[in-house]
């Protein structure tokens, strides 16, 4: 039986997404692009802005119209707020919310034991299949700790692992209808953690990227003073040699000793910040904790202790009474702090926030034009990015083999996040030694530049830059 994913979202969607491959893959079922068709689609919905939610919407049609035999489930923060709109959409969708989307992780398991996945199971016997594993899913009762479940051995969509430590928010921000899907924070124990991420690096995986709605709300549930400048400094201290990478770090957050922990060498140059704006009447209005100055402070240490790390941020344009002179204020602070990338949000209105129904809505043009100069600096700073570390050494995680313009690549992302392409004749011909595990170190034999080489790091010194970031192996 077929099984096919479509994610929209964060990394902690992707994350979920990967687990859920995992647990199908591991009970025989195939799991193929969504392109290709399949028995069950399994659509993890975002519900950030309404854009998302269109885009869903969109997508759920689509597979449904296209695999009128097929059964379309959907689960997510969207499933979690709108589930009978989603049910809706087409006859053959089924909605799980986000709260049980960890019981997906039994769905295979459910089939199976009703002979709804063999081979001589006809469409209509899967759909009454699957209708009746959620069906009893929806009668038990939802386990929080259940969102913890999500832990892949092999990922079927990325070469960097994704390691959920923490979910929820505890933060009432006016603007954001996430926390209302995913609920209170809550965090996955040390102990835990470190044993997943042993497996992950022991599977294969050399970059782990830890992730969570909130991942400076990390807290051991045993010990609330241990954070996340403990967990790294546990997970940097094994014996383990995973290089980590953070997905989001909040700017009041970023203090002594979580940036005394991201010094360790293995914790990669590359931070994002949810900045959203730089103004701090805006900031105050929407209930963000800290101020522009706190941004740049944050900046600055991060820059103290990294050699010119990657510094990414999340920006809010439009937001309900935001003036020239608050979004001036916010296209400077971006300017002054350099950040290397930028995800610009134009304000929509959430039901169930704060801000749904709120006065001084900024015109949808003038916000239009003030996302589209940020997008216009944003490519400005990545440019200026890339081009200082002309020259330089990176070391880059294979992710894949491309070709631009008639050359063939092997494209990866490097510990500062930039995605660089390396000529395949670059690299050496030579074969692998025969006792090669996916983590051994070489030493006199040079890596190749065949499929082995997938997931593995390599030195690679960058070249030049213009559409592309090229480099040399080195």
């Amino acid at each position: 039986m077929k099984v096919a994913f479509y994610t929209l979202g964060c990394k902690l969607n992707q994350s979920e997404s990967e687990a859920l491959a995992s647990n199908f893959k591991s009970r025989g079922f195939f799991i193929v692009p969504h392109q290709e068709g399949a028995d069950i689609f399994i659509v993890n919905t975002c519900t950030v802005t309404s854009k998302a939610e269109q885009k869903a919407r969109r997508i759920i049609r689509r597979l449904a119209r296209d695999n009128p035999a097929s059964v379309i489930v959907v689960t997510g923060c969207y499933a979690q707020l709108d589930q009978e709109a989603l049910e809706a959409l087409m006859p053959n969708v089924v909605v799980l919310g986000h709260e049980r989307k960890y019981q997906l992780l039994d769905l295979a398991e459910c089939l199976e034991a009703s002979g709804g996945c063999s081979t001589e199971a006809s469409a209509d016997a899967v759909r009454e299949a699957v209708d009746a594993c959620i069906d009893r899913f929806v009668s038990e009762g939802v386990e929080r700790g259940g969102i913890f479940r999500f832990a892949a051995d092999t990922y079927s969509f990325h070469s960097r692992a994704f390691l959920k430590v923490q979910d929820g928010c505890d933060h009432q921000c006016a603007y954001c209808r996430v926390r209302l899907a995913r609920g209170a924070s809550v965090s996955l124990a040390p102990a835990e953690v470190a044993e997943r991420a042993a497996q992950l690096y022991h599977h294969g995986y050399n970059e782990l990227v830890l992730t969570g709605v909130n991942l400076t709300a990390y807290r051991d549930p045993a010990d609330r003073r241990y954070g996340l400048p403990q967990l790294l400094s546990e997970l940097t201290g094994r014996a383990e040699e995973y290089r980590i990478r953070l997905s989001s770090l909040e700017p009041e957050m970023i203090r002594r000793e979580l940036v005394e922990a991201v010094t360790h060498p293995r914790v990669c140059p590359h931070f994002h910040i949810p900045v959203q704006s730089g103004s701090d009447r805006i900031l105050k209005a929407v209930y963000r904790p800290y101020t522009a100055d706190r941004v740049r402070e944050a900046v600055a240490d991060l820059r103290g202790v990294k050699d010119d790390p990657f510094m990414a941020a999340d920006v809010i344009v439009g937001l309900p009474g935001e003036t020239d002179e608050d979004f001036q204020a916010t296209y400077d602070l971006i300017k002054e702090c350099c950040f290397a990338a930028l995800h610009i949000f134009t304000f929509s209105p959430r039901p169930g926030t704060e801000l749904f129904h709120a006065p001084n809505p900024v015109p949808e043009r003038i916000a239009g034009e003030r996302a589209n100069a940020l997008r216009e600096l944003a490519a400005e700073l990545a440019t200026s990015y890339a081009e200082r570390w002309v020259g330089r050494s990176v070391h880059v995680l294979l992710e894949e083999q491309r070709s631009i313009d008639g050359r063939e690549y092997w494209s990866g992302l490097s510990e500062n996040y930039l995605r660089v392409d390396i000529p395949i004749d670059y690299f050496p011909a030579a074969t692998l030694p025969s006792d090669w595990t996916p983590n051994a170190k070489l030493t006199s034999e040079p890596p190749t530049a065949g499929p082995g080489m997938h997931g593995k790091i390599v030195s690679v010194r960058i070249e030049s830059v213009d559409d592309h970031i090229f480099g040399r192996l080195e």
